[in-house]
């Protein structure tokens, strides 16, 4: 067996092999690419099928004749009431759950206190629990505060994550403690040390928790379903139950609805992907 004295210099896997490996891993991401990109074009495929070619039992990979007869029946129902709705809910949900999170990640990675540890170990351990089983106690919460049916009612219990404080705290870690003294040493206090010190340096932070928030709150439909009883005050996501015919399912107009549902994220995703990147590259999340 031979061994490779400290000062011998590794020698360099030759050139063949290193196109093959990444052969391979363009392969493997086309793939993998391939199969995420499949689901996004089948709803493209149905949404702008005629009825005719959901209805055959051959499998059609392009419509017969494209038509828009989907979005049409589509735009019979108040979608542009329940797309404000959505903006609004969802705009609220962001800043507010956003801020708390960026505070709370503050706090818990460049201040001291007693039980700090604890008390991250504590809110972590509710990342365990069931979505279903928070229902409940959140139902009767916003109830006994009158909250019941207004967008309130939707805003409030998420006007923070687990997994948000989390992420924060883990990102804030890896900004060096002398930046902050520093800042101290000059006369600033907590709040400014933030604004005007760490903050900055979160952009990345914050366009990641931005997306996450987003996403989750654009897409919710069970809670809003649950808490908002006025068919004015609905989201997309829960609009989209109408779209259903009580014996039979037009999913056409579903899929149409759909791809317009999905379009500001995509878009939201392609205007910050840097940042979306970077987040998670230095917060540590794998």
């Amino acid at each position: 067996m031979s061994v490779i004295s400290p000062t011998q210099p590794v020698q360099p896997k030759p050139a063949h092999r290193r196109d093959r490996a990444r052969v391979l891993r363009a392969v493997a991401a086309a793939l993998i690419g391939l199969a995420m990109a499949l689901p996004l074009f089948w709803m493209i495929l149905v949404a702008f099928s005629p009825l005719a070619d959901l209805h055959t039992p051959h499998l059609r990979w392009w419509p017969s004749a494209p038509t828009l007869d989907n979005f049409h029946r589509v735009f019979r129902l108040p979608v542009w009431t329940w797309t404000m709705n959505s903006t609004v809910i969802t705009s609220l949900v962001v800043v507010i759950t956003v801020s708390c999170n960026l505070l709370s990640g503050y706090a818990f990675a460049k201040m001291r206190f007693r039980g700090r540890n604890l008390i991250f170990l504590l809110m972590l351990s509710t990342m365990t629990v069931p979505v279903q089983v928070l229902m409940v106690p959140q139902f009767k919460l916003v109830s006994a505060m009158g909250m019941f049916g207004s967008f309130w009612a939707v805003i409030v219990p998420a006007s923070s994550t687990a997994f948000g404080i989390f992420l924060a705290r883990q990102f804030m870690l890896g900004i060096p403690d002398e930046v902050i003294e520093a800042a101290r040493m000059d006369g600033a206090g907590q709040l400014r040390t933030f604004f005007h010190v760490v903050l900055p340096l979160c952009k990345p932070l914050i366009a990641v928790l931005s997306l996450l928030t987003f996403l989750s709150q654009w897409n919710d439909f069970a809670w809003p379903l649950t808490v908002l009883k006025d068919e004015r005050l609905y989201t997309l996501s829960v609009g989209m139950q109408f779209v259903n015919g009580q014996y039979t399912a037009d999913y056409g107009a579903i899929m149409a609805l759909a791809l317009l549902s999905i379009l500001p994220m995509v878009v939201l995703f392609l205007c910050f992907q840097k940042y979306f990147v970077q987040g998670f590259a230095r917060s540590g999340i794998k």
